[in-house]
């Protein structure tokens, strides 16, 4: 064990592969990385993305989404409740949610999957205004999810912008 590992994230590492709430609160595993869990988070997003857009039908697409983002606000309720910590940084469920929102009627391409990842990390890090308020002000699960479902529709708006002024 190292000595700078804290107790919610020795209690996190266990309870991930035993717990269904933990298990996806962590993205699957992808928030337990000692290195940016909210970029690793985002990394784990793309292959739902791509399983999603390749295999359903937009409006399933867009329903699933929703589905994610309600019951997103009960898992990181659970899980930050679990851990005693408010928006624990290996919570990324949100960074899942939050990227296939920016993806949101995009036709599939990989310059389109790799801009909406960059972008979306963007806002997701810099928190512009009203972002950084709501993060500052909602708590509990909701949130947790408020700010990354805000940098997904800011950075839906920039990628929205590059493929209408069709610079790709």
């Amino acid at each position: 064990m190292n000595k700078k590992e804290t107790a919610q994230e020795i209690r996190s590492r266990a309870k991930v592969w035993t717990n269904f709430y933990h298990f996806l609160g962590f993205g699957f595993g992808s928030g337990l990385s000692p290195f940016a869990p909210g970029t690793m988070g985002t990394i784990a997003a793309i292959p739902v993305y791509l399983l999603m857009v390749f295999y359903l039908p937009q409006w399933l697409y867009i329903g699933l989404t929703i589905l994610f983002l309600l019951i997103g606000i009960k898992i990181c309720d659970k899980v930050s409740e679990d851990l005693q910590v408010h928006d624990f940084s290996g919570i990324v469920w949100d960074e899942i949610v939050g990227y296939l929102i920016t993806m949101m009627f995009f036709p599939f391409s990989w310059t389109m999957l790799i801009l909406g990842f960059v972008l979306f990390r963007c806002f997701d890090i810099i928190k512009p205004w009203p972002i950084n308020w709501l993060d500052k002000k909602v708590s509990g699960g909701l949130g947790i999810m408020v700010d990354d479902v805000l940098a997904g529709i800011f950075a839906w708006i920039g990628l929205f912008i590059i493929y209408s002024l069709e610079i790709l």
